[in-house]
């Protein structure tokens, strides 16, 4: 009898020790709930692991620091609607009153309106905000609502097709700005949250995680024209991302920018999976150049590259796929003067590893004209070798554009060249000048085309680029412009500024 009660109190004890561990195990934990170092991985549903950093399940990473509530009640504030009114306009000659009364005599304007929405992110205290180009292209009036409902009117500082990045412009001071953080820190496998105005519900966040980095989805190829070159290199997310969301931010958990959400894949023109954004780091350089000049000031390497392909290994006898294969090699272009040949695999970017065209793009597409950076290659016999490139601009210059030199050349978002002797022949004309460009302004919302001839502004004689852009970026009246358009016809276009 005494054996077995003996036997019974040692069974309780033995129950009660592993009892009072857990007991004090949760206890420990609970208490910890504000700073915990302990957390459980679920394995899988019917085993747990205890780690020392991260929480993970089926569903997905979450990180000790994910606070989805913070990152987002930081970002809202920062995140703006941006609504704009499109008009564009049309001339109707009247050839009966110009044959009495001269050139635009008795014409009329017709007019056509239209509207488009966005998101915007606000980057300074003093009113500048980041949206998309496409939001704001053609519009002409521009309006932000604030997250606390004050409307504002913006005007355009500048817009970059290549990477479809705006910069608009608030008179208001104090105001929330959005903490700038750094896309190449990010990771795929990471938590994002995107925060935006989709269907004109204002304040919307939605959650996801980046699924891809350096993405070209030949976007911008298709939406430009023919002088602007591209740079994708898109963080791909699966954060919910809709019509309306363009312009908006992509902020880490910390509530960070990291990107501009900027397209989404779809066929249906809404959320299907996959939503795109600028990295913030090419955002900067862009926004940067936006404010201080007006355009982009942008670097080119002076190279023609391809992705490397296991076919394109077999075809040149590469090493291996890693880098990107330098197709051309352009004359004149920073490359060939630093003794890049066709046929070499650019490998890094000064520090930063490049495994596709979109990631080499990137990584230039931050640096300006005159600007060194260091490459690595692999040449045809295999070597490594590093060397020393300055970055040109399209005309092959590696000094930044002067703001008082681009308002010669810019005006109304058009750049203007002088026309060659050829071209007067052709077009048995004396004078005029050539739209050489033209991006988001008032002159391509008029319909104007790249290669058309201005002859006359108010039926003044057009001589030079110089008197062009000084009548159009000076006048705050009507403007009557006589053109030649790329057919060699003359027409007429009127508006006002």
């Amino acid at each position: 009898m005494k054996n077995k009660l003996k036997l019974f109190g040692i069974g309780i004890i033995g129950g009660i020790i592993p009892l009072t561990a857990f007991l004090t195990f949760n206890m420990f934990f609970d208490l910890n709930k504000e700073n915990p170092k302990l957390y459980l991985n679920h394995v899988n549903d019917n085993a747990t692991q205890i780690t020392g950093k991260k929480t993970s399940s089926r569903y997905g990473i979450i990180s000790s620091n994910t606070d989805f509530v913070n990152a987002s009640s930081n970002t809202l504030n920062s995140v703006v609607h941006v609504t704009t009114k499109v008009e564009t306009t049309s001339f109707q000659r009247d050839i009966f009153s110009e044959f009495f009364y001269g050139p635009g005599a008795g014409g009329r304007e017709y007019k056509q309106y239209g509207s488009g929405s966005g998101s915007g992110v606000i980057v300074s205290t003093d009113g500048y905000i980041v949206t998309n180009n496409h939001v704001i292209e053609n519009a002409k009036e521009i309006e932000v609502t604030l997250n606390d409902n004050r409307k504002y009117n913006a005007k355009i500082i500048g817009a970059d097709p290549s990477t479809d990045i705006a910069v608009l412009k608030i008179e208001e001071k104090g105001l929330v700005a959005i903490p700038i953080g750094n896309s190449d820190n990010i990771q795929v496998g990471e938590w994002v949250l995107a925060v935006g105005n989709p269907f004109n519900l204002t304040s919307t966040v939605t959650a996801g995680i980046v699924s891809a980095k350096a993405r070209n989805i030949n976007l911008l190829s298709e939406r430009s024209n023919s002088n602007i070159v591209p740079i994708e290199s898109f963080i791909q997310t699966d954060a919910a991302v809709n019509p309306g969301n363009s312009g908006g931010a992509l902020v880490n958990t910390n509530g960070e920018l990291v990107g501009i959400n900027t397209a989404i894949a779809s066929k249906t023109g809404s959320y299907t999976g996959y939503s795109f954004a600028v990295p913030v780091n090419l955002v900067k350089k862009v926004m940067t150049d936006l404010v201080d000049y007006g355009i982009v000031q942008r670097g080119y390497l002076g190279v023609q590259i391809t992705n490397i392909t296991q076919e394109l290994v077999e075809e040149k006898n590469l090493k291996n796929i890693k880098g990107v294969y330098v197709a051309g090699v352009l004359e004149n272009g920073s490359a060939k003067k630093a003794g890049v040949k066709e046929g070499d695999v650019i490998l890094k970017i000064g520090l930063k590893t490049v495994n596709s065209v979109a990631s080499l793009q990137e990584e230039v597409g931050k640096r300006r004209p005159g600007d060194k950076v260091n490459i690595t290659i692999r040449n045809d016999k295999g070597n490594e070798v590093v060397k020393e490139i300055i970055l040109r601009n399209s005309d092959g210059e590696t000094k930044l554009v002067s703001k008082e030199e681009i308002k010669k050349n810019v005006a109304l978002g058009a750049t203007f060249v002088e026309i060659t002797n050829k071209e007067k022949k052709e077009l048995n004309i004396l004078t005029g000048v050539k739209i050489k460009s033209l991006n988001t302004g008032k002159l391509k919302s008029l319909g104007l085309k790249e290669g058309m001839i201005i002859l006359k502004i108010n039926n003044e004689t057009v001589e030079s680029v110089e008197q062009v852009t000084s009548k159009l970026n000076s006048s705050n009246r009507g403007i009557l412009l006589e053109i030649i358009t790329e057919s060699g016809k003359r027409e007429f276009v009127g508006f006002g500024l």
